[in-house]
């Protein structure tokens, strides 16, 4: 009896042992699962995972990091998380957001949602191919010049029919989430399918290709770099359609803006002078009556809905006669027309004293 409750009391000791060995191996294991920063806000890392790349490179990235608090726990929870996350673990390609406040099995949920990160990006009517690709940029896609070298591609233009040698006018200007990893190729792509998207919903666009709405984006680019208040576009695109009608010129200073800043590449002029309006340039529509061979920015719904249907005016002119609200005198006559741009600098100059 004696030996045999000897054995009893070695047994269970062992089992105590094996207990106590395997309750510490728990709690150690939990505790190197759990947030870097646990309670805390953390700090935040944007990791890419690349098509190709295993969970165990994602671990060594994580820990290197200090994201978590070991690559192999990470790894193991990874192998073996089926049961957890009540799906296989896969990882899937992103850039995602990872706190270190995030415990090891949150960071798992985040990489096997797929839910990546997206950039917001604006991009204001009116912007030039130049000028939106400064915007992209500065938001970390690519150099201003491969964005400018993609919209210039004539195997991506092909793609869309678009007969012309850039994409300038057909870069719907827009608020954009892009993923980060884009290239300028596939955002022009996404930018050129949300203006052929928008423009179905214009019924004198809808259905047609780009060779068929070309001369009207031209002018739709125009009317969006010279009107400031909505209400008025349609107005400044009769004064152009009533211009072409009689074979006079467009008179347009925002295509002498084009020439000087995206053409020749100087600084956006304060005042266009008299020697700017003598410019030999085809977009010169002081110099040739007829549409410039190409848009001068890339137009919103407002100056596109203007141009597809615009009223029917006898207005040849139009000037600024409230700098405040943008709008405009419109007149018949030339005459008038130095009336009221008479009568505006007169009211500014004497308001100004």
């Amino acid at each position: 009896m004696k030996k045999s409750k000897k054995i009893k009391i070695i047994v269970l000791f062992v089992f105590l042992l094996i207990l106590i060995s395997l309750m510490a191996s728990a709690w150690y294991a939990l505790r190197l699962v759990r947030a870097v920063d646990d309670g805390g806000s953390g700090r935040e890392m944007k990791i890419s995972v690349t098509s190709g790349e295993t969970a165990r490179e994602v671990s060594e990235r994580l820990f290197e990091n200090k994201m978590i608090r070991s690559a192999d726990c990470f790894y193991i929870l990874a192998r073996y998380s089926g049961r957890i996350l009540n799906t296989p673990f896969v990882l899937k390609t992103g850039v995602y957001t990872v706190k270190s406040s995030m415990s090891s099995l949150e960071i798992l949920r985040l990489l096997n949602s797929g839910r990546q990160d997206y950039i917001k990006v604006m991009v204001p009517e009116g912007l030039t191919i130049r000028k939106t690709a400064a915007i992209m940029e500065k938001n970390g896609f690519c150099s201003s010049d491969d964005f400018v070298k993609a919209a210039k591609n004539p195997d991506l233009l092909k793609e869309f029919s678009i007969p012309a040698s850039s994409f300038e006018g057909f870069l719907f200007p827009d608020t954009y989430f892009f993923s980060p990893g884009m290239t300028a190729s596939e955002i022009i792509s996404m930018m050129v399918k949300n203006f052929f998207s928008h423009i179905e919903a214009i019924k004198a666009f809808s259905g047609k290709n780009a060779s068929n709405i070309y001369e009207s984006l031209i002018l739709a680019s125009i009317v969006e770099r010279e009107y400031r208040s909505q209400e008025e576009a349609p107005l400044i695109a009769s004064v152009f359609r009533n211009r072409m009608k009689i074979g006079m010129g467009l008179y347009s200073c925002a295509t002498i803006e084009y020439i000087i800043t995206e053409i020749q590449g100087r600084p956006h002029p304060d005042v266009i002078t008299y020697d700017d309006l003598k410019i030999d340039s085809p977009f010169n529509t002081y110099k040739w009556a007829a549409l410039p061979p190409g848009p001068i920015s890339n137009p919103g719904l407002v100056a596109l809905k203007a141009v597809a249907d615009t009223p029917d005016t006898e207005y040849l002119y139009f000037t600024l006669t409230d700098s405040v609200s943008g709008t405009h005198t419109f007149s018949r006559s030339f005459n008038a027309h130095v009336r009221a741009g008479a009568e505006f600098r007169t009211k500014k100059a004497a308001g100004s004293n």
